[in-house]
Order: structure tokens, then C-alpha cells, then sequence
């Protein structure tokens, strides 16, 4: 493409300055000749516009004013083409604050063509420098905003991959998350009445088949969980609201499970839980569900109390579960911690204030804050 616009531009040159003046009679002065050279040069010089941008089109514009001051011959009228082309290609070459002072020079190139060609006219003079270089600077502008808005796009797909990115990490965030609370408390009271009904069966075999029986219930309440989770995640069902997914009806089961396991544990509702929305329900319900976990980690059988008081304005839901200081045993399971980790951010995503530490007593409160609206 390069190649035949280089062609072009030599040609243009051959018919507009060379065949007129072959046409014409070829100067045989020494002033002539230099005169029709500097013409022919002026154009050839426009051949590397691209590569120089800026220096071509000034030479070549000197190049013609310098022909013109030699006034050494005939000047073919189409010659004034190379001089409109340049200022086409000065007004292209420079922007932003340059070209303010580019147009000032263009005005004493204007000037100069105008005395030294001697046109006698300053409609001609304007009509050959001025609207080529308005073209010219209408065609950097239109360059410099595709630019521009090449540019801004690509700066919106390098943000929208990031926006992917994050999303793809807080879905699995998500779901590590729902991993955990299902898988960590089906194991804990799995692994914990496996320790107690190994030391049971013999000693007391009713209490060591409750304790065995309980570890069944656990691992088939676990495996239903999964399935949900797995179904939920396969598009096989549209969200959790249409599931049956976990939410306050389900607090009584949970804790109902852990006493099975050997916790005291009692539960108090305050207010009208089936007026929750269900993203604050379905964390109540694992935050009471992770709690109970650790409670039958490090502490079994202390005492535990949970606490569910529902707005029945704002809809809003406190969730708070502590328990006593238990007896010091060996704890056949230890957590990872991200447990109240995974509850914290969940917490702060959905507005709420999440809460965790020791009590004043020795044992441990959790408590949770999620406004409704």
C-alpha cells in the first residue's frame, strides 16, 4: 500500500510539474532549470511525509516559495497543487497547543505566497492555503477522536475482564463459603459422636447407638445439602428462594440436630421470622449454624444460647449465639477459622455488623446485625 502510494505521489509530481514544463518549453537558463528543479523537489519531498510527518510538507512548502522567489521561468498552475497539499499535511502533522502556532505560521506562509508568487489576489492566495488546511485539521480531529475512543475502548474491556475477574472470585468466595458451613458441620458432628460412641460401646451401648445413629443423620443431612448446592450451581434450579434454600424454619431443625449431638442448647425467637427476606435468613441460619459447630468443637457439652430477634418494621434481623465455659477435653476436631471469616465478609456485604469473641465468663458469644429494607 506504502509502495503504490509512493508511486502515486511520484506521478502526481510528473503530471503537474515535469509534463506542463516539458509541454511548455523546458527552461534552458541555469536559472530556469533551478527554478522547475526546486518545483520538482518540492513535490518528491512529500514522498516521505509519513515517515516525517512534520519535516516534509515544510520543506516542500519552502521549496515552492523558494521557487517562487527565483522567478526563474514559466510556473505551470498546476505546480500550486504541491503548495496546497503541504499545508494540508503542516495542519495533519501537529496538535493540541502546536497547532495554535502551526496556524500562525501557515498565516505568514499564506502571506509569503502571496508576495513573492506575486498573485495579485487575496482570494486566490486564501482559496489555495486555506481550505487545505482546514481539510487538514478536520482530519486530525476525526484521527485524534477515533483515537481517543479507541482508546476509552479499550480501557472498558480491560475493566470489564477485571469486573469478571472479581466477580468470578466472589462467587467462588460464595461457594467455598457454603462448602464450608455444609461439609464442616456434617463432619464435625460426624467426627465428634465417632469419638464418643467409640468410647461408649461397651461402657453403654444405648447411649453409643444414639451417638451412631446421629452421625447417619448428619452425613444424609449433609448429602442433601450438597445436592441443593450442586443443583444450584448446575442452573438445574433458578435460586434459593424457589429451593427452599436455608433459612429461619430451618434453626429449629439445626438446633434440634445438636442437641441430639449432646449440646444443652435452648432457642428464642423474638419477633415474626417469616417476614425476613431470605438473603438475611439464609445467614442467620448459618451463622447459628457455624456457631453451633464450634460449640461442639471446643466447647461440648457447656450450655448454649441463641437468641433471634426479628424488626418487624424494618424487617431486620440480630442474630446472637453464646456459650458457657466448658469443662477443659480434648477436642477430636480443630477448625480452620475461616468459618467466622466467611461470616464476617458475608456480613459486611449485605450491611451488617458481625461480631465474635470471648465472653466475660470464659465462654464465647457470636453475634450478627443485618439491616432489613
Amino acid at each position: 500500500m506504502r509502495r503504490v502510494e509512493r508511486i502515486g505521489i511520484a506521478l502526481g509530481v510528473f503530471l503537474l510539474v515535469a509534463l506542463p514544463t516539458l509541454l511548455h518549453g523546458w527552461p534552458t537558463t541555469l536559472r530556469g532549470n533551478l527554478f522547475t528543479v526546486l518545483l520538482l523537489c518540492s513535490g518528491l519531498v512529500l514522498l516521505g511525509w509519513r515517515s516525517h510527518g512534520r519535516s516534509a510538507p515544510v520543506v516542500a512548502a519552502g521549496l515552492v516559495l523558494a521557487a517562487l522567489a527565483i522567478d526563474g521561468g514559466w510556473l505551470p498552475d498546476t505546480a500550486v497543487a504541491i503548495y496546497s497539499v503541504s499545508f494540508a499535511l503542516i495542519a495533519l502533522a501537529w496538535s493540541g497547543p502546536a497547532a495554535w502556532l502551526v496556524a500562525a505560521c501557515a498565516v505568514a506562509g499564506l502571506i509569503s505566497f502571496y508576495y513573492v508568487g506575486e498573485i495579485g489576489s487575496w482570494v486566490a492566495a486564501a482559496m489555495f492555503t486555506v481550505p487545505p488546511f482546514a481539510a487538514g485539521t478536520i482530519l486530525r480531529l476525526r484521527r485524534e477522536t477515533a483515537d481517543e475512543l479507541a482508546l476509552r475502548a479499550q480501557e472498558i474491556e480491560d475493566e470489564r475482564g477485571l469486573f469478571a475477574e472479581i466477580a468470578m472470585r466472589q462467587e467462588r468466595a460464595r461457594i467455598a463459603s457454603e462448602l464450608h458451613d455444609i461439609v464442616g458441620h456434617a463432619i464435625s458432628v460426624m467426627v465428634i459422636q465417632a469419638a464418643a460412641g467409640q468410647r461408649l460401646v461397651e461402657a453403654d451401648p444405648v447411649r453409643a447407638k444414639a451417638a451412631f445413629a446421629a452421625i447417619s443423620e448428619s452425613a444424609r443431612q449433609g448429602t442433601k445439602d450438597l445436592e441443593l448446592l450442586v443443583e444450584l450451581l448446575g442452573g438445574t434450579r433458578s435460586d434459593e428462594g424457589e429451593t427452599g434454600g436455608p433459612d429461619l424454619s430451618l434453626v429449629d431443625e439445626v438446633v434440634t440436630r445438636a442437641a441430639r449431638s449432646g449440646l444443652n442448647v435452648t432457642c428464642r425467637f423474638e419477633g415474626d421470622r417469616d417476614r425476613v427476606h431470605q438473603p438475611l435468613a439464609h445467614l442467620a441460619f448459618r451463622v447459628v449454624q457455624e456457631s453451633l459447630t464450634n460449640a461442639l468443637r471446643y466447647a461440648p457439652g457447656a450450655d448454649v444460647r441463641i437468641l433471634i430477634s426479628v424488626d418487624g418494621a424494618e424487617r431486620g434481623v440480630v442474630v446472637r449465639v453464646e456459650n458457657d465455659c466448658a469443662e477443659v477435653v480434648e477436642t477430636p476436631l480443630v477448625g480452620t477459622g475461616r468459618g467466622l471469616v466467611g461470616l464476617r465478609e458475608r456480613s459486611r456485604a449485605l450491611g451488617g455488623q458481625f461480631s465474635a469473641g470471648s465472653t466475660g465468663m470464659g465462654g464465647w458469644a457470636v453475634e450478627v446485625r443485618l439491616p432489613g429494607g
